[in-house]
C-alpha cells in the first residue's frame, strides 16, 4: 500500500476535525521550570519535556490539524533532548495527524540529505526549509524517497528583521518572497511529487495577500504571528486563505500552553479561525463582476432603473440610520414593459453565474421559489424571461403570507417542491429575514435551496462589530450562492464611465463605498 502524501494527509485532518490549527510543541525552560532549568538534572529535564507534550496533545487533539514541534528546544534539553522528540512523534501524536518539524534547515548535497535522514527518522512528516540556496537545498527533503513528504519553506516570516532581505526589490519588479511563493507554486512544485508550502507571517496581511497571488490557490501556507506577535486573525485570514478557505495553518504555541485550560483555549482558537473561515468562502461565494469590468446587460438594467425611478441619487435615511446617495425601490417596475424587462436581466444574471451546470443552458436548479410579495411576480417574470431567451425551463412556485384553509390549501402555490433544486428569487437583502425564511420553509417541505438571486447587492457592512454584509451573512449562514444583477462596485463603475451624472455624484457614491463598502 503507498505511503499517504503529506498533504493528503494533512488535508484528511483538516476535513476530518474541521480545524486549520496548528499547535506547537515547544518545551521552553520557562515552561518547564518556573525558576529555569539551570541545576535540573538532563533526565528530569527530559521527563518534564515529555509530560509537557503529552499533557498539550492530550488537551488538544480534538481541535488540531497539526502538530507543529520546535526542534530548538528539545535540542536544549541536552543529548536526550532527541530521543524525546521522537518519542513524542511516534507514541504521543496519533498516526492520522500530521507532524511538521520546525528545524528551518538551510544547506546542500550530503549535508542536507543527512539532515532530511535525522528529521525524517525522528517521525516527522513535513519540515521547515530555508530556501535561500535554491533547490539545491530544498530537493533532498522532497524527492526519491521522500517523495510523500512535505516542506514548508520560509517565505516572509513574522519578524521584523525578514524586511532586511526577504522584502528586497528584484530586477523583475517583485520581492523577493513573492519569487519564492512563484517558485513553489510553479517551478518548483513541477520537480516533485511532494508538498511545497510557504511559511508567511500572519504579521503581515500585504506580504500574505502577494504570496498567496503569486502561489496559487493549492499551496499550502503556515502562518505564525497570530496573538502575541500582534497578527489579526481576520486580516490574516482574509490575505492567505484560498478561495475555498483552506490552504493555511495557523500555528500557536504558548496562546495555548500558557493558557489556564489548554483544551479550551484550543477550542476557542479552533472556532475563531473557522468564522475567519466563514467570512471569507461567504464573500468568494458572492458572484459579481470585478470593480473595472460592467457587462452590457448591467449596464442597461442601471440605465432602465434610473429611467423608471427605481434607482434614485440624492440623499436617503436608511433603516439602519446612515445617509445613503442612492436609493433602489424595485416596487417601481410596476408596467409590462418594466417587468419584462427586470425578467431579462435576472435571467441574463443567471445564466452568466455558477448557477450554471454542465451542458448548454443548464441550470443547477429545478424550482424558481418567490417569497411573498415582491417575489412572486419576480419569480414569474424570471421564469419566463429564462425560458423565452435561453429555452430554459423550471418550475415557479411561491408561498402565501397566510395559510388557505380551503381549496388546495397550505402556504405554497405552484410545481411540487419536494426533492427539487430551489433558486430563490428576490429584489434585495436588507437584513436577510425574508430568505431564512424562505430557507426554512423550502428545508421543512424537503426542497434543496441552492442559491438567491437579487436585483441589487449594496455590498455594505452590517456595523462596525461585524464586518460583513447582509449578502455575505446569508450566503455564510446557509451556504447559498448569491447572485445579483449589479453591485455597489458596478454602480461606482457605471457612474465612472457615464458623465451624465456628475462628478459630485461619484464622488458621493465613492465615498460612501469607501466608509461602508466591504
Amino acid at each position: 500500500m503507498a505511503t499517504p502524501s503529506f498533504r493528503s494527509k494533512l488535508e484528511a485532518r483538516v476535513a476530518a476535525v474541521n480545524s486549520l490549527l496548528c499547535v506547537g510543541l515547544d518545551p521552553h525552560e520557562k515552561e518547564l521550570f518556573a525558576d529555569g532549568w539551570e541545576g535540573v538534572p538532563e533526565e528530569n529535564r527530559c521527563d518534564a519535556a515529555f509530560t509537557f507534550c503529552k499533557t498539550l496533545v492530550d488537551a488538544t487533539l480534538p481541535y488540531t490539524a497539526c502538530y507543529k514541534p520546535n526542534a530548538a528546544f528539545f535540542e536544549a534539553l541536552g543529548d536526550g533532548g532527541m530521543a524525546v522528540l521522537r518519542r513524542v512523534c511516534q507514541n504521543i501524536i496519533p498516526d492520522d495527524v500530521p507532524i511538521l518539524l520546525d528545524v528551518k534547515r538551510g544547506d546542500i548535497g550530503s549535508t542536507a540529505a543527512a539532515y532530511a535522514e535525522a528529521c525524517y527518522g525522528l517521525g516527522a512528516d513535513c519540515v521547515t526549509l530555508s530556501p535561500l540556496m535554491g533547490w539545491d537545498s530544498v530537493s533532498p527533503f522532497v524527492t526519491e524517497k521522500y517523495v510523500h513528504k512535505g516542506a514548508f519553506l520560509l517565505c516572509k516570516t513574522s519578524n521584523p528583521g525578514s524586511n532586511d532581505f526577504l522584502a528586497l526589490g528584484l530586477r523583475s519588479n517583485e520581492c523577493l518572497y513573492e519569487r519564492i511563493a512563484k517558485l513553489v507554486g510553479s517551478e518548483w512544485a513541477q520537480q516533485t511529487e511532494s508538498s511545497l508550502g510557504l511559511v508567511v507571517g500572519a504579521t503581515d496581511p500585504v506580504a500574505l495577500s502577494k504570496a498567496r497571488k503569486a502561489a496559487g490557490d493549492d499551496t499550502w501556507i503556515l502562518a505564525p504571528g497570530v496573538g502575541a506577535q500582534g497578527g489579526d486573525l481576520l486580516e490574516a485570514a482574509q490575505a492567505g486563505l484560498n478561495t475555498k478557505g483552506t490552504c493555511m495553518l495557523i500555528p500557536v504555541s504558548r496562546g495555548i500552553s500558557k493558557a489556564t485550560d489548554p483544551a479550551q483555549a484550543a477550542k476557542e482558537l479552533q472556532e475563531r479561525i473557522q468564522k475567519a473561515r466563514d467570512q471569507v468562502v461567504a464573500a468568494h461565494m458572492i458572484k459579481k463582476s470585478s470593480d473595472e469590468d460592467i457587462k452590457l446587460y448591467q449596464r442597461e438594467f442601471l440605465e432602465f432603473s434610473l429611467s423608471q425611478g427605481v434607482l434614485k441619487f440624492g440623499s436617503f435615511v436608511l433603516k439602519s440610520g446612515r445617509t445613503s446617495p442612492y436609493f433602489f425601490n424595485a416596487g417601481l417596475f410596476a408596467s409590462g414593459a418594466a417587468l419584462s424587462k427586470l425578467g431579462k436581466a435576472y435571467a441574463s444574471t443567471i445564466m452568466s453565474s455558477e448557477l450554471l451546470a454542465a451542458g448548454p443552458n443548464q441550470v443547477n436548479f429545478d424550482v424558481i421559489f418567490g417569497p411573498a410579495y415582491k417575489g412572486i411576480s419576480l419569480g414569474a417574470v424570471v421564469g419566463s424571461a429564462l425560458y423565452n431567451d435561453f429555452e430554459v425551463d423550471v418550475g415557479f412556485a411561491y408561498d402565501r403570507k397566510e395559510a388557505k384553509d380551503h381549496g388546495e390549501g397550505g402556504k405554497l402555490v405552484g410545481t411540487s417542491l419536494e426533492g427539487k433544486r430551489v433558486l430563490i428569487v428576490d429584489d434585495v437583502i436588507t437584513a436577510g429575514t425574508a430568505i431564512r425564511e424562505s430557507h426554512t420553509l423550502l428545508n421543512d417541505v424537503g426542497a434543496l435551496p441552492v442559491g438567491v438571486v437579487i436585483a441589487l447587492d449594496r455590498a455594505e457592512i452590517r456595523s462596525m462589530e461585524d464586518k460583513i454584509s447582509a449578502v455575505q451573512a446569508v450566503a455564510r449562514d446557509l451556504s447559498l450562492l448569491v447572485v445579483s444583477i449589479v453591485s455597489l462596485p458596478q454602480l461606482q463603475t457605471f457612474l465612472e464611465r457615464s458623465p451624465d451624472y456628475g462628478d459630485e455624484t461619484l464622488e458621493k457614491v465613492t465615498k460612501y463605498r469607501n466608509e461602508y463598502g466591504v
